[in-house]
Parts: C-alpha cells; structure tokens; sequence
C-alpha cells in the first residue's frame, strides 16, 4: 500500500476499538510497527489496545480471541527474517493464512503488517523509524479502519 499508487482511505476511526496484536521478535522493528500503528489509531479516534505474543506464529490465535471478545477490528504486526532452514516459509505461511482464516470466520478486519524479510535492514526500511521509507505500521492500521469501515457500511 505504500509508494505510487497508494490509495486514499476512510480512516475515521471514532467508535472503532481495535486491538495491535504484535510478536516479540526484532524488538526495533516491532517497536517501530506498534509505533506507527499507534499513532495511527489515535489520530483516526479509535480505542485500541495492545496485545504482545511470543511471535509471529502466535498471531492468528491471539487476532481471534480478541476479535471473538468484541474488538472490531486487529491490527497484525509481526517481524519474519529469514534464515538459513525452511522455518521461514513455515512461519510465514502459518502466519499469513492463519490471520486470513481469522478476518474470514469472524468476518472482521485483520490489518495486515507482519514483514516477510530477507535481512534486518529491510525491516528497518520498513518500520516507520526515523529515516525509514515506509511505515507499514501505519498502513496496516489504516487498513483495519478502512476495512471496518466499510463492513459497518455493508451492514448498515
């Protein structure tokens, strides 16, 4: 979502509550993710909190237990480098399907931020830090948002 191209979404967050659930791994990246999504959500007006797991396997549980307890919405951040055993496309898979199985069965918004990265410094690029070129913190904040939005909007 970020570059050209980008689009332009309805990020009125007031009566939104939304939870960060975000892994432990990569302390200055995740801190950099939970950073943008933050500010984010408090400018846009919505509550949130946030909710820290192990890693970024943990994530889909932890996104529908709290979407299951009433948030209307998750923001996802997570950290994956990969190394040097297939672990990395295991942990990615697991991640990126589980958290679409949540949006679907809860049929409620998972904002998207966990990077798939080959080294450190493209998270860092990445992670809304100063001198970072995307903030992906931010967008899959904003996404969340805009998704709910637009499903309370469908719903009437």
């Amino acid at each position: 979502m970020s570059g050209a191209g980008s689009p332009d979404l309805d990020v009125d967050g007031e009566g939104l509550t939304v939870v960060i659930v975000a892994g432990s791994w990569h302390d200055e990246i995740t801190d950099g993710l939970i950073a943008g999504a933050t500010r984010t959500l408090e400018s846009a007006g919505a509550s949130y909190e946030l909710v820290r797991v192990p890693g970024s396997f943990e994530l889909p549980v932890a996104s529908k237990a709290a979407l299951e307890a009433g948030a209307d919405a998750v923001v996802a951040l997570g950290v994956i480098i990969r190394g040097g055993t297939p672990h990395f496309e295991y942990v990615s898979s697991a991640a990126t399907d589980g958290l679409t199985r949540v949006a679907l069965d809860t049929g409620k918004p998972v904002g998207f931020g966990v990077l798939t990265l080959d080294d450190e410094q493209q998270g860092l690029d990445r992670a809304g830090l100063p001198g970072s070129k995307e903030d992906k913190g931010r967008e899959a904040a904003e996404a969340a948002i805009a998704t709910a939005n637009i499903l309370r909007a469908l719903r009437g």
